[in-house]
């Protein structure tokens, strides 16, 4: 009989902060994979479970899952847990997820705690539409790449920072991005948490004087759709109208159309746009 894998999601700070079924799930499977099993034994001996452990990391993933998954197939029941939140966002996780269903592995993915969640809905920030990235890569052409399509999202954009890196990462949102509102999240459901409302110009004045502490979540307002269309009309204030024309017309937008296009484009009126062209012509 075939087994199948759970995505057990623990606690980010506070112990407690853990579902029923969880516990229930982790005392029956036969095996938990721990992203770290000293970090993750702390919980076990909390709430009394003695299931064994098998560690699970970034530098072992791909190999252990395929260990993993032949166990299954042979009909073990696995637990997969990180450090804490949920499995597979923003660990490695995702890599025997993967697995499993590529080999016809049942999986299933027990909810509770993740700390993009618990930021988002803590930040007094838009929860409707947001952007995740989580940890920025270390690779700086990639950061750099990420950076520059973070610039125009509207989106509420969630991070993830260190704290001996925060100020380095304020500094690189703050040239890219320009002044945003965010709100800093701090220590998650531990005992010192904190949610602070500033703006990056605020924070790199802060920790200047104050060393960051603590594992930071930050929760970035998005860009306005009024200075997107600000900008893109600032883009087109730098071409002709004939040349602006031409870029409509070229793509077989019939010529009234064009000229609809046009004068919205550049904050102007249909009547304008014409009367121009017909006194060009």
């Amino acid at each position: 009989m075939q087994g199948q894998l759970y995505l057990c999601a623990t606690p980010i700070g506070n112990l407690e902060d853990i579902t029923f079924r969880v516990i229930r799930i982790l005392k029956e499977v036969d095996l938990i994979a721990a992203e770290d099993t000293r970090h993750s034994i702390k919980l076990l001996n909390y709430y009394g479970i003695q299931t064994p452990m098998t560690s699970y990391h970034e530098f072992n993933k791909v190999d252990k899952a395929r260990y993993l998954v032949e166990r299954m197939q042979q009909g073990m029941k696995v637990a997969l847990v990180t450090d804490a939140g949920t499995p597979g966002i923003s660990d490695p996780g995702e890599e025997l997820v993967r697995q499993c269903y590529q080999a016809g592995v049942e999986v299933t993915s027990l909810p509770g705690p993740s700390a993009c969640i618990t930021a988002l809905t803590l930040s007094g920030m838009s929860t409707r539409r947001f952007a995740f990235e989580a940890f920025l890569p270390s690779d700086k052409k990639e950061r750099e790449r990420i950076l520059e399509e973070l610039k125009d999202e509207t989106r509420t954009i969630i991070l993830y920072e260190a704290p001996h890196r925060l100020v380095k990462t304020l500094k690189e949102l703050l040239g890219m991005l320009g002044e945003r509102n965010l709100t800093l999240c701090r220590e998650l459901t531990k005992k010192f948490e904190t949610a602070w409302q500033t703006t990056f110009s605020e924070a790199l004045s802060c920790f200047e004087k104050e060393e960051p502490r603590g594992e930071y979540v930050l929760v970035i307002e998005g860009k306005s759709y009024v200075e997107l269309e600000e900008e893109e009309r600032k883009d087109w204030m730098q071409i002709g109208i004939e040349e602006h024309m031409a870029y409509y017309e070229r793509q077989g937008v019939e010529r009234k159309e064009a000229m609809r296009l046009v004068a919205k484009d550049r904050g102007s009126t249909k009547r304008e746009i014409y009367q121009y062209l017909l006194e060009r012509h």
